[in-house]
């Protein structure tokens, strides 16, 4: 897989792939426009969306609707550490979702690709290249 990513204009860093484009830039206080998320905020973004999608297909493979399930998640930010402490994923049911698949769903929900690849990073090379 390749994502192309290009710079368009002041803070605004945008990537290719699929034939698809995701904008971001960076907040006014950072000295972008604030006009789509910021790169950072996209990838915590995928945590969740990721979660999601393991949780709506656990629910689709046994005919259980989805709706009005939400997730909401949370950011503890470490002041010692001065980083990302830790991250809540709150699945939120409605009082119908079953409450035998309350540990399942969660369950599917730590299956996303995204958490796993941060519990065991890969190998990250940056080079420049002429051309």
């Amino acid at each position: 897989m390749s994502i192309r990513i290009v710079f368009a204009g002041n803070k605004k860093i945008n990537a290719e792939l699929n034939g698809f484009t995701v904008y971001t830039d960076q907040p006014i206080q950072g000295g972008g426009e604030g006009s789509a998320p910021s790169p950072f905020e996209l990838f915590l973004a995928s945590l969740g969306t990721c979660a999601g999608i393991y949780v709506k297909g656990f629910c689709d493979s046994r005919g259980i609707s989805a709706e009005g399930i939400e997730i909401e998640q949370n950011i503890m930010y470490d002041q010692m550490k001065g980083k990302i402490g830790k991250i809540v994923l709150d699945i939120k049911v409605p009082a119908d979702f079953p409450e035998k698949y309350h540990e399942a769903v969660i369950n599917a929900a730590n299956y996303c690709a995204v958490k796993k690849l941060i519990q065991d990073p890969p190998e990250f090379e940056v080079k420049a290249t002429v051309v």
